[in-house]
């Protein structure tokens, strides 16, 4: 998503209901619409109410198309249920839904013609601009326009256009300031008249001209330093290089947008500065700031889009990352959950992100036991994405018969040690036997629900520490008889802190209502009940946790029968 809005380029004004108004570049075609990243959407609405895979932006001989791609409410344009439609620039996307998102469609056109340009110019006497000079000027202005919409490379661009601005100004030399992560100016491009590349070379601007254009926000335009006000006239690199006249022009990226959608018609970010100046006084005409004005406009264009286009590639890496992170952490999760003769299991795992921190895992520790996990990192996204791999890999270690409680200690001490990482973890792990004996360690988990002839309690009660949080926790198991039938279901905390509009909490009483009276059922109708419950209460409403739900059902394992002799 982009923080303004760009000047060219297709766009999508995205308006989010309670939130700033943001804007989305149109980058590629088919443009993915819909919830979440797993489907590859360009861009991903957080509103639990929009299909995954919702809509698509597609090019046509027409311009760009509009197609609905299943969302189950429909999609509309200015009001119209659509399944296709050509887009206009200015047309107003919905998704059915009261108080949702709305997206409006923006495309600029074609290129700027030259009545454009004379009108961005303003009004220019048409015997002032018939002379030769002027003709060039105006020439050297279009052709620098052009080159917004080229294919060249960005320094290649940007040192044509300081090539023109030497020209116009009739300068000795020109830079293209931009600013650092400190805010710092730095040269990045510099030229003489001549059109000779300055590479490796710092050449030092007057620092004075320069605060003065960006404290004004305007361009400063001096002819002859000599008549300058004492300031700039007595500049130590004025004196020391001996110039006669300057040109600064701040460039300014576009103007913001308001929450309340009006556009604000202040400066933007301070993208960089073009610079200019000669050991000769010049003489600038109204038409020769005009044309500089103008100039300066494209040369923020330039870079703002670059900015653009750059910010929109490292979205697209990162999304690419994101995805092959999910695909791991989903390639994880436990296959093959029914080949455990003496227990039923169901699980299911919903990240709020791309990746989550929540996971499970089941896995057999000998043949006659098999470990159950459940576990939720602290925080969200790749670090804890990171650590739930970690952690994965640590307690798998058990299938080679190292004591579970010997394993934890081992592992909170580790991250304990390693403070710096900012990360700890909750977890439930389990133990079951064929003979129904059930061996867990409980870190600072929510206590599983245990279902046993036709009642739902806790597990346990009584508080635990996370593993990663205290070094100095020392963790035990605790050893209960299960019988034929008994039915765990492990949640996160996703599930019992799931919000409502009202940012009401789901709650642990609640999850218990869902399970109630369903002792006998089938696992996957208990999970989808789970299910149903927390998405009725939710109503839609965006979650800031994953969901993650195991489901056991310990039964007594089919025995081999022998036939009599």
């Amino acid at each position: 998503m982009l923080e303004h809005s760009p000047e060219f380029g297709t766009f999508l004004e995205v308006m989010l209901p309670g939130r700033a108004r943001q804007f989305a570049l149109v980058s590629e075609t088919p443009f993915l619409i819909g919830r979440g990243a797993e489907t590859g959407n360009h861009l991903q609405l957080d509103d639990r109410r929009i299909s995954r895979s919702c809509a698509a932006i597609v090019a046509d001989d027409a311009g760009y198309a509009l197609e609905d791609r299943g969302h189950r409410h429909g999609v509309f344009v200015n009001g119209t249920n659509v399944e296709r439609v050509t887009l206009q620039d200015g047309d107003h996307i919905d998704f059915g839904l009261e108080d949702g998102c709305e997206l409006i469609f923006h495309s600029p056109g074609e290129s700027p013609s030259i009545e454009v340009m004379l009108t961005r110019l303003g009004s220019i006497p048409s015997i002032t601009a018939a002379q030769p000079g002027n003709m060039s000027k105006l020439n050297l202005l279009l052709e620098a326009t052009t080159l917004l919409h080229s294919q060249l490379s960005l320094d290649s661009v940007l040192g044509t256009m300081l090539e023109h601005a030497i020209a116009i100004t009739n300068a000795d030399r020109g830079l293209l300031l931009e600013p650092d992560d400190s805010g710092e100016l730095k040269q990045r491009l510099a030229r003489t008249s001549k059109s000779a590349r300055v590479q490796h070379q710092h050449i030092p601007a007057s620092q004075t001209a320069v605060r003065q254009a960006i404290e004004r926000q305007s361009s400063v335009i001096t002819a002859d330093l000599g008549l300058a006000d004492a300031a700039l006239k007595s500049a130590q690199s004025v004196v020391a290089q001996r110039l006669r006249s300057v040109v600064v022009i701040p460039l300014y990226a576009m103007p913001r947008a308001n929450s309340d959608q009006s556009v604000v018609l202040t400066r933007g970010q301070l993208l960089g500065v073009l610079y200019c100046d000669s050991t000769r006084p010049a003489a600038f005409s109204n038409l020769d700031r005009q044309i500089l004005d103008a100039l300066g406009m494209e040369s923020a264009s330039i870079l703002d889009n670059a900015r653009l286009v750059e910010r929109e590639r490292e979205r697209q890496r990162l999304e690419q990352e994101l995805s092959i992170a999910r695909y791991i952490q989903k390639a994880l999760l436990p296959q093959g959950m029914n080949k455990y003769p003496h227990l039923s299991l169901s699980g299911f795992h919903l990240p709020c992100h791309e990746v989550g921190g929540d996971y499970y895992d089941v896995f057999p520790i000998d043949n006659q036991k098999t470990a159950v996990l459940i576990a939720d990192v602290s925080g969200k996204g790749l670090g804890a994405a990171l650590l739930t791999t970690i952690l994965q890999g640590a307690l798998s270690g058990m299938s080679m018969g190292v004591e579970p409680a010997r394993v934890f200690n081992h592992i909170n001490k580790f991250l304990c040690e390693h403070s710096e990482l900012g990360r700890y973890a909750t977890m439930f792990f389990g133990i079951f036997g064929q003979d129904g004996s059930l061996e867990y360690i409980r870190a600072g988990h929510p206590s599983p629900m245990l279902m046993r002839r036709g009642e739902v309690t806790e597990l346990y009660t009584g508080g635990s520490f996370p593993v990663g949080l205290i070094e100095e926790a020392e963790f035990t198991s605790t050893t209960v008889q299960l019988e034929p039938g008994d039915t765990l279901v492990l949640f996160s905390d996703g599930i019992t802190e799931a919000e409502n509009g009202r940012r009401d909490l789901f709650q642990t009483f609640r999850l218990h209502d869902a399970l109630a009276d369903r002792i006998d059922e089938p696992l996957e109708s208990l999970q989808q009940a789970v299910l149903d419950s927390v998405n009725a209460f939710s109503a839609g409403a965006a979650q800031a946790d994953d969901l993650t739900l195991l489901i056991v059902r310990y039964q007594t394992p089919v025995q081999d029968t022998v036939a009599p002799g």
